[in-house]
């Protein structure tokens, strides 16, 4: 029992209800429910057509009746942080002054769990506003380990992510991000190079450097999030926790042999 003599303070409330700080500040991103049901609409199209960019947008949604101007449309990806001049998500942009490390996949054989975890960001809608999710998954079993919502792109969100998938599985031998300002900045690199994990970031504008995490994406929206119409924090929360506990010790994975991410996982 809580002494009301010594009441919890912020922090210790987060992680009693296990939400992050921001979503603890969490206030709903002021657009419009016209502009909300758009930008749902432009996520489902980016998600099957990563390559269309705002014309492509605006025509796809003039035909299905939506009619808007290119402009809005720019803004709109923007605010959702899609780029809409090259074929991937800029949810996390580039700081000129942060360190940009090699990326170190390609052509290596990923074969066991724990030898590479890898990260994104992905844009999540609720009915009166939007949310920005990011989650660690080891590349092998493909097992979420961890993940966090704010509704800022700040690094803080990314670093407590990283802190819990550290605390319950130990460390990587690598750990492959996008170039994003909130992957680059010290206090995220600080963490992994203090524990020996070499730190490699996708090339720029090649999505599919990262493909395990985009795949997650898809399952993610497809069979859950554009299924349902969050209320609120709470409830996007709860919807996302139940989905990974599915998706990792139910879900059978055609890339891992037909068994879920916890069975892989565990085989090592």
């Amino acid at each position: 029992m809580i002494s009301p003599e010594a009441p919890m303070s912020i922090s210790e409330q987060c992680r009693f209800f296990g939400i992050s700080r921001s979503a603890y500040y969490y206030e709903p991103n002021g657009e419009t429910e016209e502009n909300l049901a758009i930008m749902k609409r432009i996520d489902e199209l980016y998600l099957d057509n990563p390559t269309w960019g705002s014309r492509h947008m605006r025509d796809r949604l003039r035909l299905e009746g939506t009619w808007v101007n290119r402009k809005r449309i720019q803004r709109l990806m923007r605010l959702m942080g899609i780029e809409t001049l090259y074929p991937r998500r800029k949810l996390s942009r580039p700081h000129p002054d942060h360190k940009v490390y090699p990326y170190l996949l390609r052509g290596l054989d990923i074969n066991r769990p724990g030898m590479v975890w890898c990260t994104d960001i992905t844009y999540i809608r609720l009915r009166h506003g939007f949310v920005y999710l990011v989650a660690i998954l080891d590349w092998f079993s493909r097992k979420v380990l961890s993940w966090e919502l704010s509704n800022t792109l700040d690094y803080h969100f990314c670093v407590s992510a990283l802190d819990e998938a550290l605390r319950h599985y130990g460390k990587p031998e690598i750990f492959n991000t996008d170039q994003g300002s909130q992957f680059t900045s010290e206090a995220f690199t600080a963490k992994l190079l203090s524990q020996g994990i070499r730190i490699s970031m996708d090339g720029k504008g090649r999505a599919l450097d990262n493909v395990v995490v985009e795949r997650f994406w898809r399952s993610l929206k497809y069979d859950e999030v554009y299924l349902k119409e969050y209320n609120d924090v709470r409830e996007c929360r709860e919807g996302i926790a139940r989905y990974i506990e599915k998706y990792n010790g139910f879900r059978p994975h055609s890339s891992i042999g037909g068994i879920t991410p916890d069975m892989a996982y565990q085989a090592a």
